[in-house]
């Protein structure tokens, strides 16, 4: 067995529990198919890359996982998508409970205009968190890398922060909610290639605590920090694998064509 064998078979042997379980899933925009009968499982603490040229249907599944696509009219969602095995959308399912379950950050940093501090207290602040809300603030930054940068200066504004510091500082508000998932849109599209690492190296180190899905734009990002990767086109799901597979010894012609750059 060689090297490459040795990772795949690592990966596979790692598999935890499906989390998040997509079977069969479609969306439309009134008459306009966006994502057609889709299905692949989302496995618990590891990172899943959705990939795909633009207009594929990547951050339209995405917005799926947390009912996000509630706020947009017209959206007609079918097939079955379950979160530990629950249908998120059915009639019993409050969905502001399914997104502080499964959070999310968007692809451009949006702190609100308030304070540091207040960006990553007031999420849980409304919802009743009843222990300590300073070591929650903590806690949060740290896990998303920022605590160093920030601890002296808690009450500036948090947008004083460069645009790398705000989308950490996201990050850290989505923690705060203490979340299974963590959903994120294409979070390094707007940042400078510095900031763009400090965001992989963070999503390599939360995936012990958590799930972690992402858009990307980037093969190369989807390449190094996702274990498993699936590739639409067109809103269909060409393929899905262990991410070494795919970009390595894809099974579908489109796939090869896609990830060696011949078309998107």
């Amino acid at each position: 067995m060689n090297l490459q064998q040795s990772k795949l078979k690592a990966v596979e042997d790692q598999r935890a529990a499906t989390i998040l379980n997509v079977q069969d899933v479609s969306i439309s925009y009134g008459d306009n198919p966006a994502v057609k009968d889709v299905s692949f499982p989302i496995y618990k603490n590891h990172v899943t890359s959705i990939i795909g040229p633009s207009g594929c249907g990547k951050s339209t599944l995405l917005r799926s996982f947390n009912r996000m696509n509630d706020f947009i009219s017209e959206v007609r969602i079918e097939g079955d998508l379950t979160y530990n095995g629950q249908d998120i959308y059915a009639k019993d399912v409050d969905p502001v409970e399914v997104r502080r379950q499964i959070g999310m950050v968007f692809q451009k940093p949006n702190p609100f205009p308030k304070s540091i501090y207040k960006n990553v207290s007031w999420g849980p602040e409304i919802h009743g968190y009843s222990d300590s809300i300073e070591e929650l603030v903590e806690r949060s930054l740290k896990q998303s890398a920022l605590w160093d940068e920030v601890k002296d200066r808690l009450h500036e504004s948090a947008l004083s922060l460069s645009g790398g510091q705000q989308q950490r500082l996201c990050i850290a508000r989505a923690l705060a909610m203490e979340p299974d998932v963590l959903l994120m849109d294409e979070p390094c599209s707007a940042l400078d290639p510095i900031s763009t690492a400090h965001i992989e190296d963070l999503i390599f180190k939360l995936k012990s605590r958590y799930t972690i899905v992402i858009v990307t734009h980037s093969m190369q990002q989807a390449a190094r920090i996702s274990d498993y990767t699936a590739f639409l086109e067109m809103g269909d799901l060409i393929e899905f694998g262990v991410t070494d597979q795919i970009f390595t010894r894809p099974k579908n012609k489109r796939t090869e064509e896609y990830v060696t750059g011949r078309f998107g």
